[in-house]
């Protein structure tokens, strides 16, 4: 049982990059998805969480990348994807996948980590000014 996120780069900024979250293993369909990131010297925080299922599931961004950020799922490959436009230098940091089989992100999505059953190893992401 595996979660493989892989992705991540550097990038200038106003630019692009796609994460990806492959499970290995479990279905992960049944799993809500959370992604999360953590910044040197900050603490982890959460960062967008797609609910399981297919079309039309519900969605959820922290405030800072609302907008640029957009969380997707491809049932039939097993993977979740975080699509990330318009990269900020403070966007810089690991990024972190990780699936819970409540299959509900739920309003406490990103406190809630300790509920998470399965992680990634984390894919840095680093964006220059």
């Amino acid at each position: 049982v595996q979660l493989q996120a892989s992705g991540g780069g550097l990038v200038m900024a106003g630019g692009s990059l796609r994460l990806s979250c492959a499970a290995s293993g479990f279905t992960l369909a049944r799993y809500a998805i959370g992604w999360f990131r953590q910044a040197p010297g900050r603490e982890r925080e959460g960062v967008s969480c797609i609910n399981s299922g297919g079309v039309g599931v519900s969605k959820y961004y922290a405030d800072s990348v609302k907008g640029r950020f957009t969380v997707l799922r491809d049932n039939a490959e097993n993977t979740a994807y975080l699509h990330l436009n318009d990269l900020k230098f403070e966007d810089t940091a690991v990024y972190y996948c990780a699936a819970d089989d409540d299959g509900v992100c739920g309003s406490s999505w990103s406190q809630k980590t300790h509920e998470y059953d399965y992680w990634g190893q984390g894919t840095l992401v680093t964006v220059s000014s």
